[in-house]
């Protein structure tokens, strides 16, 4: 069974071809619209099957970012589905539209495979209702879909899947914290293999200070910044791009900042201090919601890659009984690596994950259903 996947976003197309879930290719394009090699989304998704030699594709899965409540399954993409799909795709503006472009343009490259997509919100649709209820008028927020949907579901599924594979656990029976760690952070507790509370809300803005996004803050200080900025766009904008660890130091590559901090330089190792100081909310949060709870889980760019953020989460829950091996985080490693001693009653992992495998599965599962 071959798969391609497919992630396009404004300016972007990432790609990964399965045979029978075994990656065999793959690769991203930038700055499409930006250079004369890849004029549009059309051009660089050609050059895509003319590199793949796309001889026979038996499905195309999409990944979609936002599902509302409508899609919380892998969903083949006829016409009324994607009428359906843009007809939410004032949930998440900056991404849905691009998503939606990418598979009408491979619809129409590839109409002999099947396309499905699979939705990054779809993992948290088992959010009990007060984990996913605003504290505001019921009759308005049922009025605009107004509830914390959650993101990175992809990667929060796969990874703790790969986390009871290691404790060789069924899911079933296994509480997890999840922690995506990158340049967007979110963070999942996942009580018997359902996501039962996820940091970010009904957009990717709530919850974990990120690369440019703020994470939590008073809502009065939109208002604030509304009169100060001159309207919405401009307070949307600045939330979005111009906040999270950028805003605080100025940039948000987190080597650059840890590098920063090495050299003493106070206003990286603040914004350090504060990304963790917010984590460390998050998970003594999440240590309240589950019982029992398993293992830990750190993932994403920063996640995986971050010595120093691990470190520093790690070495401030020795009263929660986590055990850390500083020695052991140290260590290079392929797929996963254990943080913490053999005796700790929770494990903690990092471990490397893999959303277009989870995606490339997923379809593989809709194809083997209908036939």
């Amino acid at each position: 069974m071959n798969i391609l996947v497919l992630n396009a976003g404004s300016s972007s197309l990432k790609y990964k071809l399965f045979a029978d879930e075994k990656e065999i290719a793959g690769g991203s394009i930038e700055t499409i619209g930006e250079c004369i090699a890849y004029p549009s989304h059309e051009a660089a998704l050609n050059a895509v099957c003319k590199q793949l030699n796309l001889s026979h594709i038996d499905a195309v899965g999409h990944r979609v970012v936002h599902g509302g409540v409508a899609f919380f399954k892998p969903t083949e993409m006829d016409d009324a589905a994607l009428q359906a799909l843009k007809d939410i795709s004032f949930l998440a503006p900056l991404h849905n539209p691009a998503n939606i472009m990418g598979i009408e343009l491979a619809r129409q490259l590839l109409p002999h495979s099947r396309h499905v997509a699979v939705f990054d919100t779809a993992f948290h649709h088992t959010l009990p209702e007060p984990a996913y209820t605003y504290a505001l008028d019921r009759e308005l927020m049922n009025t605009l879909q107004i509830r914390r949907y959650g993101f990175h579901g992809i990667s929060h599924e796969y990874v703790s899947r790969e986390a009871c594979k290691i404790l060789n656990s069924l899911p079933e029976e296994t509480n997890l914290i999840s922690l995506h760690l990158g340049n967007g952070a979110s963070a999942c507790a996942i009580q018997e293999g359902r996501s039962i509370d996820i940091s970010m809300g009904m957009t990717p803005l709530e919850g974990l200070v990120m690369g440019t996004r703020s994470g939590d803050l008073d809502p009065a200080i939109a208002l604030l910044l509304a009169k100060h900025l001159g309207g919405i766009d401009a307070v949307d904008a600045f939330l979005n791009k111009k906040s999270g660890l950028k805003g605080l130091c100025g940039d948000n590559d987190l080597r650059t900042i840890e590098a920063r901090a090495r050299k003493n330089d106070p206003s990286a190792q603040l914004a350090l201090d504060i990304m963790v100081h917010r984590l460390l909310k998050y998970i003594g949060s999440y240590y309240a919601l589950l019982p029992n709870l398993k293992a830990m889980i750190f993932t994403g760019g920063i996640g995986e890659n971050s010595q120093w953020v691990r470190g520093a989460v790690l070495s401030r829950l020795r009263h929660l009984g986590i055990e850390f091996d500083s020695a052991q985080n140290g260590l290079s490693y392929e797929r996963d690596l254990r943080l913490t001693t053999p005796k700790s009653p929770v494990a903690v992992f990092a471990i490397r994950t893999n959303e277009e495998l989870l995606i490339a599965q997923s379809v593989a599962q809709v194809l083997v259903k209908s036939l």
